[in-house]
């Protein structure tokens, strides 16, 4: 049938917009026909259970990250604000630091506040060993202990004088030295003239003193370690009693949070521990200790007493939401950082980096699933994060170093936050079929449609996008006019006039360019003669391929017919994919019968140029053929089908009723009008089946007849089910409109082989024959010739068919 130039276009009357502008309309809240993605973000948003993340799939530019990025920011802003998170040194374990978490806003002043304790420490420590209080009881404790180690030693010597021996000292040692009768030391000439009793006499007074003088130095040494003591602990009590205040008002301030309480209490353990260490330096040591080698910057002992502030919340308005655009290990999973000291790798709990999981934890965390699997380890460790409720920074690129470094192992964090996945659908599926674990913990699929119905509620929806569109990105405003068509655009992308797309980055840049038309042109709105232009100089900017391929045709380069008519020679329609670019254009199908044994040959396949769904769409013609005209006779025919100077692959079954056509008219020796293109797929009734592109189709064919010239005569044929399809150029419907193109819609093979050839197809009589002169008892008469000179020549096949 003729298809009516008002069923060749969709058109959005502009008279049923109540506006004049769309600066009079209210901006759009929320996403259109996208109701199935947001019931599921919505149900995934909500429920707490484990394993509920959402994995949102979809083709790029149809509103996911905006869409996710709306609903997420609504529903954060109701929410509690998360806890802050530190890291504390261990004084325990000096490898594992322990992680705190402490209301909004706390941790940043507990950050603070340790800070300026540390500042304070730093000044009033070394004060404290320079001041002359503590030099004061230093030297008083010395006294004593001199005094008291005076009285020892002089009471050793009034003991050695009675016994007629002196204590003199020599080499930093203490001797016992006999006296002569005259007070003085007792030479060793005097010792060897006294007699043997005398001799024998001092010595063993002398061994007697040694003993005594023994017990003495052990007691000097004994009071010097209790001096030892008594000064350090002296030191310990005093310094805390001079920066004993600087913890006491912490303590105070922090006394609900038991670990902040803790950590103060193990910081002034470990300043009395470590009580020698912050002792000033001796100039002349420390010049040494540089000339030895060790560095000259060492880190101080009160660096451990700080506090890593790991994730502040305390500006934030509610829970976080994150967007991580390189979800690298680190990025997502924090680091542990070094610094090289001497050839040295050193590290420290203050070095401990958030990632993304630390700043998102009590909020969400959105990922692209392309760049997440980009990375290599972090979807395997975010798996980890989610089934053990953790995150746990660990440094992934030790197990590829030959040498170790001093590395920490961090308390890992609990982990709560909603996590959301974002990609296109041949990565959810992949992944749901392949990866168990996926399926546990991503149990939520918000899936987002290209498409939606094309009803007055969508597109009063649409005209509030371009406006809020313009708004947003200060834009002319379009008018009634401009809106519709845009809206007529919408339903082409789809071909489809009951329904529009989603694809709204297409459409976002559409409306920039129409307003660069508007503006160009001096309007103050942009209007539909600014969306047509914006429309067609796209596509001048993408059709250099199309144009030169209708050149070739045009100069006879590449063989196609527009006029005139040819025994199995048809006009096939297909269309090119340039990517960002498609058109249609007319190729040339030919085909050959002759004698045979029942076999199709597709020379495409036999080159291997044609695709599995091509193939399959040559094979059911023969199942049309033994279906139709085998069932009394066996079907002795062979035929070959070749799609003429093509070179490239051919994939799809658009083609088989185009193939059908040309097997027909080579059979029954009736010539196809070579001004009528054909498309459309069939199955072994010979019904016709619905195929895509096919206002691309159709227009490539009508660019080519209107280059040379239109006659009334020339059309398409396309499959009745694709009339909902069609969206045409107005130059197509203003061409049907006049009668000089056509466009035939039919359902069956013989409808077709009726408009392309001027014979009636015939219907089958109740006798099993067919109408005479009719496009099926000619073929039936030939095949029938074939299988009687199949059968005469023996090589036939008498096998009778059966129904």
């Amino acid at each position: 049938m003729h298809v009516a130039p008002e069923n060749l276009y969709w058109n959005c009357d502009p008279a049923k917009f109540t506006f004049s502008t769309t600066e009079e309309l209210d901006p759009l809240d929320g996403t259109i026909g996208q109701d199935r993605a947001l019931t599921a973000i919505d149900f995934g948003l909500g429920i707490q259970d484990q394993g509920f993340n959402i994995f949102v799939l979809g083709e790029a530019g149809t509103g996911r990250y905006s869409t996710i990025r709306k609903m997420l920011e609504t529903k954060a802003a109701q929410e509690k604000v998360p806890d802050d998170w530190c890291y504390l040194h261990d004084f325990e374990d000096d490898n594992h630091p322990k992680c705190i978490c402490l209301p909004c806003g706390k941790g940043k002043e507990l950050h603070r506040d340790v800070e300026d304790m540390v500042r304070r420490l730093a000044e009033a420590i070394p004060k404290f060993f320079e001041s002359k209080e503590f030099e004061q009881q230093k030297a008083r404790l010395a006294d004593q202990y001199q005094e008291k180690n005076r009285e020892l030693f002089q009471g050793l010597e009034e003991e050695a004088n009675r016994d007629g021996f002196t204590v003199q000292g020599g080499d930093g040692t203490l001797i016992i030295v006999p006296l002569n009768q005259d007070g003085k030391p007792l030479s060793k000439d005097d010792y060897e003239k006294l007699s043997a009793d005398e001799r024998k006499y001092i010595d063993g007074k002398a061994a007697i003193l040694k003993d005594r003088l023994n017990e003495v130095l052990q007691q000097a040494r004994e009071l010097e370690k209790v001096l030892r003591e008594t000064t350090r602990q002296m030191a310990k009590d005093a310094l805390m009693f001079a920066i004993g205040h600087l913890f006491e008002e912490l303590e105070e301030k922090y006394r609900d949070y038991d670990k902040v309480l803790k950590h103060f209490k193990d910081c002034k353990k470990d300043i009395l521990y470590r009580i020698d260490e912050f002792r000033p330096t001796p100039p002349q040591f420390a010049q040494f200790a540089t000339q030895a080698g060790t560095t000259p910057k060492e880190e101080s002992p009160l660096e451990r007493y700080r506090v890593n502030l790991l994730v502040d919340n305390s500006c934030c308005q509610g829970a976080p939401v994150i967007f991580e655009t390189n979800p690298t290990y680190f990025n997502l999973f924090g680091r542990i950082e070094h610094i090289i000291q001497m050839g040295n790798a050193i590290t420290s709990f203050r070095m401990i980096k958030a990632g993304s999981l630390h700043r998102a934890n009590g909020g969400y965390l959105v990922i692209d699933c392309r760049e997440l699997f980009a990375n290599p380890y972090t979807y395997e460790a975010l798996k980890r994060c989610i089934r053990n409720h953790e995150i746990k920074i660990e440094d992934m690129t030790e197990q590829f170093r030959m040498m170790a470094f001093v590395t920490l192992k961090p308390e890992p964090v609990p982990l709560n936050c909603k996590i959301i996945l974002i990609g296109p659908a041949r990565f959810y599926y992949l992944l749901f079929a392949m990866d168990p674990d996926f399926r546990k913990f991503f149990k939520v699929k918000a899936d987002f449609d290209l498409t939606m119905d094309n009803t007055e509620e969508n597109i009063d929806k649409y005209a509030r996008y371009v406006a809020t569109r313009c708004r947003k990105e200060n834009l002319l405003h379009f008018d009634r006019t401009g809106v519709a068509r845009f809206v007529e655009y919408a339903a082409r992308l789809v071909e489809d006039k009951n329904r529009l797309t989603s694809r709204f980055l297409i459409l976002s840049d559409l409306i920039r360019e129409a307003v660069f038309y508007a503006r160009q042109s001096g309007k103050n709105y942009a209007d539909a003669s600014h969306v047509n232009q914006a429309i067609e100089a796209k596509i001048y900017r993408s059709n250099r391929v199309e144009e030169r391929n209708l050149e070739f045709i045009k100069e006879g380069t590449v063989l196609i017919d527009t006029d005139g008519a040819e025994v199995g020679q048809i006009n096939g329609l297909t269309v090119i994919d340039m990517g960002d670019y498609s058109f249609g254009k007319p190729a040339r199908l030919t085909v050959r019968t002759y004698l045979g044994k029942g076999n199709v040959i597709n020379l495409e396949r036999e080159a291997k140029l044609s695709g599995p769904i091509h193939d399959k769409g040559v094979l059911i013609l023969s199942g049309f053929f033994g279906s139709r005209y085998a069932q009394d006779k066996p079907l002795s025919l062979s035929a070959s089908i070749a799609f003429e100077q093509s070179y490239g692959g051919i994939e799809g079954d658009s083609a088989s009723s185009t193939e059908l056509y040309a097997l027909l008219s080579s059979l029954s020796e009736v010539p196809i009008s070579q001004g009528i293109a054909v498309t459309g797929s069939v199955n072994q009734n010979g019904r016709i089946q619905p195929i895509g592109g096919v206002n691309e189709k159709i227009e490539g064919f009508f660019n080519l007849c209107r280059s040379r010239g239109l006659d009334g005569r020339q059309g398409a044929v396309i499959p009745i089910q694709n009339v909902k399809n069609l969206m045409l150029h107005e130059d197509v419907v203003t061409a049907v409109r006049k009668g000089e193109f056509h466009v035939w819609a039919v359902s069956t093979i013989d409808e077709g082989i009726e408009i392309l050839t001027g014979i009636p197809a015939g219907e089958k009589k109740e006798d099993g024959t067919w109408p005479e002169g009719t496009i099926n008892y000619l073929v039936d008469k030939k095949l029938q010739a074939y299988s009687e000179l199949a059968h005469k020549q023996g090589g036939g096949n008498d096998n009778q068919g059966k129904s």
